[in-house]
């Protein structure tokens, strides 16, 4: 006895039901517990004793923060940083928040060519190490975006898709060669926009910067990076040399929300924001 034959249609239905199914069951999802509630400040006191940054150069930040801020990140101990261009540009008064309601001055440096800038302070915090250009991060590979969501301390996680061009509008509107990356986790309580990730950096896994985050598309679960030159170039730009002897901390999707918080709390990774002009 022959077994009825099955249409074409119903097989090739069952084939992408099945190759769906193991889609949507391969998909990765990593997120990352809250951060940990901030330590009050105190007016007589906005900066700890062994705080490396003098109390002459330290200014009032009203709170709280809008959207608009960004993050940087150390890349010399005597007190040279790295934001995204956007973050700063057009900005007289910036500071870097280093206790609550409290900031450090810092002068910016814009690089024409590209969608990072260079901040200097008087004082720093301990460098994030740069991972070299070559060889350069594969698709595949993991990156983690520690910094100031919404405001907030905050990360993301994300894959490696490849290069794009991305174009930036606003002020000297060009077209960047970028990192697209596929967001994979975020801080648990995090939902919606990234706005304020802008600056952070990308780390590898061994905890080196490939680049700065600049952008999202929360549609398409994009993160897009400055390509790991960027850096280089910019710092080159303003004179400026990154620490030689830096270290990271391994970091992977089960702990990057804890190395997240020991960069901010370390000042390793900072919140920016641009004060209004008395």
């Amino acid at each position: 006895m022959h077994l009825p034959r099955l249409p074409d249609w119903l097989v090739y239905l069952a084939v992408v039901a099945a190759l769906l199914i193991a889609t949507i069951g391969r998909r990765e999802r990593a997120d990352a517990p809250p951060p940990p509630p901030p330590v009050p400040g105190e007016e007589s006191l906005p900066l700890a004793p062994t705080s490396p940054f003098d109390k002459s150069v330290v200014v009032d930040v009203p709170g709280p923060q809008k959207p608009g801020t960004g993050t940087a990140f150390s890349v010399a101990d005597s007190g040279v940083w790295i934001t995204a261009r956007h973050v700063v540009d057009g900005c007289t008064r910036i500071a870097l928040v280093v206790a609550e309601g409290r900031g450090v001055a810092a002068r910016a440096y814009i690089d024409p060519s590209g969608e990072a800038a260079v901040l200097t302070t008087e004082g720093g915090a301990p460098a994030l190490p740069l991972a070299p250009v070559a060889p350069k991060p594969k698709p595949g590979d993991l990156g983690f975006h520690p910094g100031f969501p919404q405001g907030q301390p905050g990360e993301a996680v994300s894959r490696l898709l490849g290069r794009e061009n991305l174009v930036v509008r606003g002020r000297g509107a060009r077209t960047e060669p970028v990192l697209a990356w596929a967001e994979i986790g975020r801080t648990d309580s995090l939902k919606g926009t990234l706005a304020g990730l802008s600056g952070a950096p990308v780390l590898d896994s061994t905890g080196r910067v490939v680049g700065v985050t600049v952008a999202e598309a929360p549609r398409r679960g994009r993160i897009y990076t400055t390509a790991p030159e960027t850096v280089l170039r910019a710092l080159a730009s303003a004179h400026r040399r990154p620490s030689s002897y830096a270290l990271g901390e391994p970091i992977n999707i089960e702990n990057y929300g804890r190395v997240a918080d020991g960069l901010r709390r370390d000042l390793r990774v900072a919140q920016v924001v641009c004060l209004a002009t008395s």
